[in-house]
């Protein structure tokens, strides 16, 4: 498909307000994007497992106006928020194009998350996605026409992706892939459900996020793909993540455990090691996530535990590990991990199917 496709043609503005209500989750990359082009084009594929409780819930009530322009207002866990209207602002200019009824309403959004904002666990992708979702039930609505599940969800990960890349993933589960490559079916312009074979050591796997730090970033996720342009490590960056998705793809085929580990936790460190040989260069891990790191090398060496580490853009650790280990891991986390944690809070989530609709 082509961005073409996506053009709403015709639709009715006889319908005078409504209101619409999705929850959509964060995922957690195990090939990781960094580095976008023009229109939130990936540089490099990844692929992500959508996790299931780590999620945006969001409301948006439409009501028909006169006035020419955009008009919304957000409101965050019940609180009117002014710091997100230039990123919706931008998000509307962007997607107009392919949804020319945004001038014609109000919009009020309301959105919380069930995990803590803008600390590394993808809160833009969870958010963008909630609301590129409301909006396409609110396109549904105005078309009168029942729109095929699968044209809505190509859609709604293309307008998620023009608010933030990643934000492409969260629409369905359990892995999905974003960037055109030769190993998997794929688009540049959407998140791709991975159709391949997996392992039953792969279903059902577990993620507990560490949070190490729940405050904002010191550097945006924004900044730091754009760092990307004229790194010295970029092109070879770019070729890594091919290789590494196109070998992840056997790996979750075969159940190969050990090598998925490899693979998973390099990512999380190249992700990190762009970031400091950028120019200028940061560093978004603290102490205690280096700390959480050693103490996962060091468990897993003394019992032979699967369980491995990766990390987003941020400090907090994605703890991954198979089902069948949750009461050990969990433990060990508890007992050994939890220490590093801002006030010990950490969150045990798995992986999910996608978003769905509450009310429409």
């Amino acid at each position: 498909m082509t961005a073409q496709d996506f053009i709403l043609k015709t639709y009715t503005t006889n319908i005078e307000s409504g209101s619409v209500k999705w929850a959509s989750p964060s995922n957690i990359a195990l090939v990781k994007y960094w580095g976008k082009k023009e229109h939130q084009i990936p540089e490099n594929p990844s692929i992500s497992f959508t996790l299931s409780d780590c999620k945006t819930i969001t409301e948006v009530t439409y009501t028909k106006k006169e006035s020419n322009g955009f008009s919304f207002e957000i409101f965050f866990e019940g609180k009117k928020n002014e710091a997100f209207k230039p990123k919706i602002q931008t998000f509307f200019e962007r997607i107009e194009t392919y949804m020319p009824f945004l001038k014609d309403y109000h919009f009020k959004i309301d959105t919380s998350n069930t995990f803590p904002h803008s600390s590394g666990i993808a809160s833009s992708a969870s958010g963008m996605s909630a609301i590129a979702l409301c909006l396409m039930s609110i396109e549904q609505e105005l078309t009168q026409t029942v729109i095929e599940k699968s044209h809505f969800n190509k859609k709604a990960s293309f307008l998620a992706r023009l608010g933030s890349g990643s934000a492409c993933r969260s629409i369905e589960g359990e892995l999905v892939v974003w960037g055109k490559n030769e190993s998997t079916e794929s688009s540049d312009l959407y998140g791709v459900k991975f159709e391949g074979d997996v392992h039953t050591n792969f279903k059902n796997y577990q993620d507990t996020i560490l949070l190490v730090d729940k405050g904002e970033k010191q550097v945006s996720s924004t900044v730091g793909h754009k760092l990307m342009f004229g790194h010295p490590f970029a092109k070879e960056r770019f070729a890594q993540a091919h290789t590494n998705l196109a070998e992840l793809k056997t790996i979750l085929a075969s159940g190969d455990l050990k090598r998925f580990i490899e693979i998973v936790e390099s990512e999380a460190l190249t992700l990190h090691a762009m970031m400091m040989t950028s120019m200028p260069y940061f560093i978004l891990m603290k102490p205690n996530t280096l700390e959480i790191i050693n103490k996962i090398w060091a468990f897993r060496a003394a019992t032979k535990s699967n369980v491995c580490f990766t990390l987003d853009a941020g400090a907090n650790v994605h703890v991954l590990y198979p089902h069948n280990e949750k009461e050990t891991v969990l433990k060990f986390i508890k007992n050994d991990l939890a220490i590093y944690c801002q006030n010990e809070h950490y969150i045990c989530d798995q992986i999910g199917l996608g978003a769905a609709l509450i009310k429409n």
